[in-house]
């Protein structure tokens, strides 16, 4: 009998180590969400295999940081702080999430980007057309 509650344990045991385990088969997506308000903070390409970033040319000294707002409803604003007096310009579009690309329209113009990082604090694209790595922080 002794021996029985033994087995038994340590199959309930093995049962539970089993059944904790997940399977990460997620092809790199992140489960992190989308949605949110980001600040434009570096661009660059891609020299030699590696990445070269610099502070993003289109933030206008003095201004707010230009931005990226993607919302639940699928709503892309882009935000654009320019001139002397740091005059806002709101441009809206759509977003479309597939997998890990990124799909923003504007008009008739669409954007497509593979989402290269994306944490709570960073959403990093990198255009698929152009190879232009854009960074933005939340």
């Amino acid at each position: 009998m002794k021996n029985r509650n033994i087995l038994f344990v340590l199959a309930l045991g093995a049962g539970m180590f089993v059944t904790s385990c997940s399977n990460d088969d997620n092809d790199g997506e992140t489960i992190i969400p989308l949605q949110g308000k980001y600040s434009l903070s570096q661009t660059g390409t891609i020299v030699d295999g590696k990445e070269v970033l610099i502070d993003a040319p289109q933030n206008a000294a003095g201004c707010n940081k230009d931005y990226l707002d993607l919302r639940l409803s699928n709503a892309a604003v882009i935000g654009d702080y320019n001139g002397s007096d740091c005059a806002l310009t709101e441009t809206t579009g759509t977003y479309v999430r597939s997998h890990n690309d990124l799909t923003i329209t504007v008009g008739n113009i669409s954007s497509t980007s593979d989402i290269m990082n994306l944490t709570n604090k960073e959403l990093k694209i990198k255009d698929k057309t152009t190879g232009v790595i854009t960074v933005y922080t939340r």
